[in-house]
C-alpha cells in the first residue's frame, strides 16, 4: 500500500461544516441518479482520512451511506482489502476516497472492479486540492441531470454530425478541417454503457478529429498539464502553433512548459495533437482552479491533449506501445463552432437547451 508520512495531516484542517452539508447533498443527487444505488444493494466505502477533504467526503457519505461497510485503507491490510472486493456481488457499489491513489500491487482498483460488475464512484488525488480548492471540489460534485445530459446529449450530436470546428480566442484560431469521431459522453448517464460509475466530479464530451492532420492553426494555453500531474498557470498564456496535426512552434513558452514539449518529443519524435474535449463543469473556470490536472479537466470550456496516446481512438500509425503520452492543456475560448453553429458564448455552452424533463426523483 501507498502512504503518506505522519506529517501529511498536520497542514490539512477539516472542512467547515457548510462544505460537508454541501458534499452530502451532492452525493446524495449521484448515488440516486447517477448510480441508480438502491436499498437492495450493498457498499463498500474504502478511505483514508489524510486530508481535511478526504474526511469531509467520508463523512457525507457515512450520512448517505449508514448501511455500508467502511475500511480504513492505511489500517487494513491488503488481502482483507482484496477480499472486502470480492465479496460483493454485481450492482453493488465501491467508492474510493483518495488523498493520493490506493494501489494494491498488480490490482487496477477501478478496472478490476469493473471487471466484477460492480459500481463504482472514484475520489482521487485529493491531497492535491487544499485550502479553498476543496470547496470548489465539493461545489464541482453538484449532479445537474438537465444540464449534463441535455446540454452534453445536445452537443453530442452536434459533434457527430458536424463537417469541421473552430476554436476562437485570444485573438488565436484553430481549425479542425475534419469530421469527428463519434463523441464520448462523461454525464452520469450509465444507461447505454457496460460500467456504471468512474472518477468524479463528471461533466465532459469528447472526440478528436477523423483526419489529425487537418488540425492546423494557433491556440492560447492558459492552463496545461505539468510533469508533476498539477494545474500549471503561466503567467501569460502559452501560444502554440499546430501544422497538420503537429505543434511545430510556441510563443510566451515557459520553462515548464517547454519541459512538457521536450519530453513528448523525446520520446514520442513529434508532437501531436489530438483529443478535442468539451469540458462541461460550471465550478470550474478559468480563475476557478484546481491543482489536480485530472480533476480540472472537466473545466467548463476547451481542452485538448498533446501526444500521441489515446486509448478510445485508435488511429492507423499510432501503435498504443509507442505512444506514452495525453497531456491535458486548456484553451483561451471566447468561441467554438460546430460547422457554422456557435455552441459556446459568454462561458457557457449553447449546444442545446437543457433538457428540464429530466429530475431528480424526490
Amino acid at each position: 500500500m501507498t502512504s503518506l508520512p505522519a506529517s501529511a495531516d498536520i497542514a490539512s484542517p477539516d472542512l467547515p461544516a457548510h462544505a460537508i452539508d454541501a458534499a452530502t447533498a451532492h452525493l446524495r443527487d449521484i448515488l440516486g441518479y447517477a448510480i441508480e444505488h438502491g436499498p437492495a444493494q450493498r457498499a463498500l466505502v474504502v478511505y483514508d482520512e489524510r486530508t481535511g477533504l478526504a474526511r469531509a467526503l467520508v463523512e457525507a457519505y457515512r450520512r448517505n451511506l449508514p448501511d455500508a461497510d467502511f475500511v480504513a485503507f492505511d489500517s487494513t491490510g491488503p488481502d482483507e482489502v482484496l477480499a472486502r472486493f470480492r465479496a460483493l456481488v454485481p450492482k453493488d457499489l465501491v467508492v474510493l476516497v483518495q488523498s493520493t491513489n490506493f494501489r494494491l500491487e498488480a490490482f487496477r482498483i477501478r478496472v478490476e472492479l469493473f471487471k466484477l460488475g460492480l459500481k463504482v464512484v472514484e475520489h482521487v488525488h485529493l491531497s492535491r486540492m487544499p485550502g479553498s480548492q476543496s470547496e470548489h471540489y465539493i461545489e464541482a460534485l453538484a449532479y445537474e441531470p438537465a444540464y449534463f445530459r441535455g446540454v452534453g446529449r445536445g452537443l453530442k450530436a452536434l459533434i457527430d454530425q458536424a463537417p469541421m470546428a473552430r476554436v476562437v480566442g485570444g485573438g488565436e484560431e484553430l481549425v479542425f478541417a475534419s469530421p469527428f469521431e463519434p463523441a464520448k459522453l462523461n454525464i452520469g448517464d450509465y444507461s447505454e454503457m457496460h460500467n456504471v460509475g468512474g472518477q468524479f466530479p463528471i461533466g465532459e464530451v469528447f472526440t478528436e478529429a477523423l483526419d489529425l492532420e487537418a488540425v492546423s492553426g494557433r491556440a492560447q494555453i492558459h492552463v496545461f498539464g505539468d510533469t508533476n500531474y498539477r494545474s500549471n498557470r503561466p503567467d501569460m498564456p502559452v501560444t502554440i502553433i499546430v501544422d497538420k496535426g503537429r505543434v511545430v512552434g510556441t510563443e510566451n513558452a515557459t520553462p515548464a512548459f517547454q519541459q512538457v514539449l521536450d519530453n513528448i518529443r523525446a520520446d514520442e519524435g513529434e508532437v501531436w495533437v489530438r483529443e478535442l474535449g468539451f469540458g462541461m463543469n460550471r465550478a470550474f473556470t478559468r480563475e476557478r482552479r484546481v491543482d489536480d490536472i485530472g480533476t480540472y479537466e472537466r473545466m467548463c470550456g476547451i481542452h485538448l491533449s498533446l501526444g500521441a496516446k489515446h486509448g478510445v481512438y485508435p488511429k492507423p500509425g499510432f501503435k498504443r506501445k509507442d505512444a506514452r503520452y495525453h497531456i491535458d492543456v486548456f484553451v483561451v475560448t471566447d468561441a467554438v463552432y460546430l460547422g457554422e453553429e456557435r455552441v459556446y458564448a459568454d462561458g457557457a455552452w449553447t449546444a442545446g437547451p437543457a433538457d428540464d424533463s429530466v429530475r431528480i426523483p424526490g
